[in-house]
């Protein structure tokens, strides 16, 4: 049977994947060998997606509830459109543009990301326009810009091939991005003498199996981790003198602020060793080529962008960047969360890496919508959190969620279901129903998803892969695009939104990157279906870039990477008498996010049914617990309940859960009814990775 290529919908890995049709239904999934972020490996979630897609939950036609205490009827595409542009309309002629949010998801095409973020600043006149890349890669992305000047990872996968040292922290690629696992696996089995893997995680995963020195730290420890890890490099003049001189600024200041981290207070901070914390440094700075992968553990706290910032400290001052196997990489979480990125998805940008701030940002962009001058508000808008604890306040009218589900996923569950309680209007645009969040919705519209649509994702090393359509969506299932452009033209904005294509979307946008760090000007939908490619591509003879920052000229204003000064802090709920341990959340292997849609396969459900929570052998001892108990994990907001794994393979003083169960499947599941709102004042990405708990032994 014929194949068709296309890309995998679940993790910022960006698979290539070969997908068989019979009678228009997905039969097969396999890994495309000619896709280069991926070379035909594939991991059990994309195998095992055919039968996620017809399913008995699949949202097939549109739905409203008359009054908020009413029930959701079907009702034809039409009505419900309407409905939709009437009320957004009347909240805003009553309340103000910023009394409307929309919040989208890396699930959606490049096309969809930027033609919703148009609607919002250019049309509604609100910046109000966040996605769940705020939950995943905020702190990533300030903290590229604040180095580097802009946004972007410098790498490519391919350095995973040419580098001798690893330092994974905050990064369980094994069960987060097992197809880089697979790789970062074969490059270490190649040549075991040479290459040295560094693992940093409070947790011993299959991650850590591949490790030569494994740093089970104290959670919120990154920080003090990486200036007592630069301390000794600068000690033992293991430092890149002339790059420094060179390429970078401000590394004075960094240098006096490293005096107050020599190892040993280091370790005091960190729960490591100050033996541990000097071989770190010294197989770091005496490698040819280093790489350093992060993804959630570093992201997804209060001072993530500081960790940032730490990371790409050691790695300016090494010159270990822009060169075969070295550089600093950031392993995105959603399959486009980048492009994302890219297009604005997040409250303070506009498309093209500009800043919303930014009189001239503001003005390019409005030219290219055809909008007045002026119509951009100046102001960020709301981050995710801030548009839920905004509904609570009623500065928040309406929110409209485009394929997530924070209800489940979004810290402090409670306050999100308070918000969406509260909310005059909410509308949920999914594939699924019922989730946790469509149970408030107002209006439910049923979107198209993998691989009923056509469009573009880029993923972690920045590549961008056409997706074709493959089969048509179920029952009256529509684009998002096309959902986003009939409720534009229902609110009177037609002439702007008039897209025959998603590739006439692609073009629109694509030129707006011209002379823009994510430049891909010079690509289209014709071009990227002949192959993958990644940015900047800014002809359309260019072809593509493997890494950036090669002849070290940096997108700052001076040409050069900023060094920042960044000090330890401890977690925003550090553990104390009433609540002494801390809980860490994270991904299992074979499911993503909240079980929409691998909770559909009966293979990867069989894998993993019910959540498993992980208890230092130590602290089981003390509360009277056995392996395999059932028992109840509390912080100051809210309790989960599940069977335990005691093991020595996470730190005493830490407990593990997976984060995937929210309270649909039962109440008591779900992780973030624990997790706390806390978060990181520059990146407003919240601190998922650490709160603090206790816990008792429970019956089944």
């Amino acid at each position: 049977m014929p194949e068709s290529a296309t890309l995998c919908p679940y993790c910022g890995v960006g698979c290539g994947l070969l997908v068989e049709v019979r009678e228009g239904r997905v039969a097969r999934v396999r890994g495309d060998p000619a896709h280069p972020s991926s070379l035909g490996d594939v991991c059990a979630k994309a195998v095992h997606l055919p039968p996620t897609l017809r399913t008995d939950d699949r949202l097939l036609y549109p739905h409203v509830r008359a009054r908020r205490d009413g029930v959701l009827s079907r009702v034809p595409w039409a009505p419900a459109l309407r409905t939709v542009a009437e009320r957004l309309g009347e909240i805003i002629a009553a309340h103000g543009p910023d009394a409307v949010a929309i919040y989208a998801s890396g699930q959606l095409t490049t096309e969809e990301y930027y033609v919703a973020g148009k609607l919002a600043r250019g049309f509604l006149r609100t910046n109000n326009f966040d996605t769940n890349s705020r939950l995943c890669m905020a702190s990533a992305a300030v903290g590229y810009t604040r180095t580097f000047g802009a946004d972007g990872p410098p790498c490519s996968y391919e350095d995973i091939d040419a580098a001798d040292c690893f330092v994974l922290i905050g990064a369980n690629v094994a069960d987060c991005h097992p197809v880089l696992f697979k790789r970062l696996r074969r490059r270490k089995a190649a040549a075991p003498g040479d290459v040295g893997v560094i693992v940093v995680d409070p947790r011993w995963t299959e991650t850590a199996d591949l490790a030569d020195l494994h740093l089970a730290l104290r959670p919120g420890g990154d920080v003090a981790l990486l200036n007592g890890m630069l301390h000794v490099l600068a000690r033992e003049r293991l430092v890149d003198r002339d790059f420094i001189a060179a390429r970078t600024s401000d590394w004075d200041a960094v240098a006096r602020a490293l005096a107050d981290y020599p190892p040993e207070r280091a370790a005091q901070l960190t729960g490591l060793s100050a033996e541990s914390i000097v071989a770190a440094a010294l197989r770091f700075g005496r490698a040819r080529r280093a790489l350093t992968l992060w993804s959630m553990g570093v992201n997804q706290s209060r001072s993530g962008t500081d960790k940032t910032a730490a990371i790409l400290n050691l790695h300016l001052a090494t010159g270990q960047i822009g060169r075969p196997g070295a550089g600093p990489f950031s392993l995105t979480g959603q399959p486009n969360a980048m492009g994302g990125r890219e297009t604005g998805g997040l409250a303070h940008l506009l498309p093209g890496y500009r800043a919303v701030g930014d009189r001239d940002a503001r003005a390019a962009v409005e030219a290219h919508w055809g909008v007045e001058p002026g119509t951009i508000q100046p102001r960020p808008g709301r981050a995710a959190l801030e548009i839920f604890e905004g509904l609570t306040t009623g500065e928040v009218r309406a929110v409209w969620i485009l394929g997530t589900n924070p209800a489940a996923s979004m810290p402090d569950t409670d306050l999100v279901e308070r918000a969406l309680r509260q909310a005059d209007l909410v509308i949920v645009q999914d594939a699924y129903h019922p989730t946790e969040t469509t149970r408030f919705a107002d209006v439910l519209l049923p979107a198209a998803q993998w691989p009923e649509k056509d469009g573009v994702m880029t993923n972690s090393e920045r590549r961008l892969t056409y997706l074709p359509r493959l089969v048509p969506p179920p029952g009256e299932a529509l684009p998002d695009a096309e959902i986003i452009t009939r409720v534009a033209a229902a609110m009177g904005f037609k002439a702007s939104f008039a897209y025959e294509s998603a590739a006439e979307i692609f073009g629109e946008f694509a030129a707006l990157t011209a002379g823009r760090p994510c430049d891909y000007s010079g690509l289209s939908h014709s071009r990227l279906r002949a192959g993958s490619l990644q940015w900047p591509v800014p002809t359309p003879e260019h072809p593509g870039t493997a890494r950036l920052y090669v002849d070290g000229a940096f997108p700052a204003a001076d040409g050069r990477a900023r060094f920042l000064a960044v000090a330890h802090g401890e977690p925003a709920e550090p553990p104390d008498h009433a609540f002494p341990l801390i809980l860490t959340t994270g991904r299992v292997r074979d499911h993503w996010h909240t079980l929409t849609r691998t909770g559909q396969a009966p293979a990867l459900r069989a894998r993993t049914p019910e959540p498993v929570v992980e208890i230092n052998v130590a602290d089981a001892l003390r509360a009277g617990i056995q392996d395999g108990d059932f028992v109840e994990i509390a912080s100051r907001r809210g309790k989960l309940i599940a069977q335990c794994r005691v093991t020595s393979a996470i730190r005493e003083g830490v407990c593990f859960a997976p984060f995937h169960w929210g309270r649909r499947l039962g109440f008591y599941k779900s992780a973030n009814n624990l997790t706390l709102s806390a978060r990181d004042p520059l990146s407003r990405q919240p601190e998922l990775k650490a709160c603090a708990v206790r816990l008792r032994r429970v019956a089944s």
